[in-house]
């Protein structure tokens, strides 16, 4: 199958350049690259002519098409005609050799699949679950386990957390990411997974586009799309394409910005899946941000990065009262 890879990036010049290493040792490599740069300087676009990539396409956009969600969209109308895949990384991935082959291969076993998401596998500490015992501060699933974590522990407390399994959303929201899909080289049915290191069939942009309301680094516009792309076709995630994420600092925004995207955005892509949920519904999804609240809050009194968390739980804060007197609007 032909396909397409579309990067888009922002002031990360030496990210980029270790991606496209890793793009070269594909076993399988990509019919073109896309590559749409929104940074505002030339360093990116001065630093791939000396690193050049076979079938690479470089474009620099300006305030119009700026923003992650407008440099997809840009990106999708610049791809081949003859493409029958699209594929979008983050630009601070590094991808196992066998990526790009695991991934397309999906979609010739499950034809009709409408799009795929790849396996980060740096971020988690996966075990083998020995004698198949789960203990209680532990998430178990598929033969492996790994740490629950203080925020499941106490939702799980208080009954703010359910059975609903790693990407699906439950009708209060805040479930369990494609984080807690283990390394078993399975293919797992979801209906989200991670923008940036997603694929979908080129058919599928012909109904839905990236949503503009995310607008600049664009928090949870990957699950909008997917949770809209659900209703269309089958998505799933292949942890035998595995990838590492790293997270690259520059290009992101500050705690307070990101705090309140945590909350304005996470009610948005909630109502998207949602539109008119339950009262209990409601309570619980609330109920779930004054947790994660407090915890992040408790973490600037004892964490480490003590002004990083003060600064994130006033943003959710602000977030969360502005959902009462500037509620977001959704998009259709």
């Amino acid at each position: 199958m032909e396909f397409s890879l579309i990067i888009c990036t922002y002031q990360r010049p030496d990210a980029i350049i270790k991606l496209s290493k890793s793009v070269k040792q594909q076993t399988l490599y990509p019919d073109e690259i896309l590559i749409i740069d929104g940074s505002f300087n030339n360093e990116t676009q001065n630093i791939l002519k000396k690193h050049r990539c076979k079938n690479l396409k470089y474009f620099k956009v300006d305030d119009k098409n700026r923003g992650l969600t407008k440099q997809r969209n840009f990106g999708i109308s610049k791809v081949s005609e003859t493409s029958e895949i699209i594929c979008f990384l983050d630009d601070d991935t590094i991808l196992a050799p066998t990526y790009f082959e695991k991934l397309i291969a999906t979609y010739e076993k499950f034809p009709k699949a409408i799009g795929v998401g790849g396996y980060i596998m740096n971020e988690v500490d996966w075990k083998p679950l020995l004698n198949l015992v789960c203990s209680k501060n532990q998430f178990c699933i598929d033969g492996f386990s790994r740490e629950e974590g203080t925020r499941f522990e106490l939702r799980k407390k208080l009954g703010l957390i359910d059975e609903t399994p790693p990407g699906f959303m439950p009708k209060f929201s805040h479930g369990r990411s494609i984080s807690y899909l283990p390394p078993s080289n399975k293919i797992y049915n979801v209906e989200f997974f991670m923008g940036g290191v997603s694929s979908f069939k080129k058919e599928l942009f012909q109904k839905i586009q990236f949503s503009t309301y995310f607008e600049g680094y664009g928090l949870y516009e990957d699950l909008d799309f997917c949770l809209r792309a659900s209703k269309i076709g089958k998505l799933y995630v292949n942890t035998s394409a595995k990838l590492e994420h790293h997270h690259e600092e520059s290009g992101r925004p500050n705690k307070f910005l990101y705090g309140k995207m945590v909350v304005r955005n996470g009610w948005y892509v909630w109502r998207v899946k949602y539109p008119k949920p339950s009262f209990e519904s409601r309570l619980r999804f609330h109920l779930n941000i004054l947790v994660l609240m407090k915890i992040r809050f408790w973490n600037s009194l004892s964490g480490n990065q003590k002004k990083q968390a003060f600064t994130e739980s006033l943003g959710r804060f602000v977030g969360w009262l502005s959902l009462f007197f500037n509620t977001p609007k959704l998009k259709q």
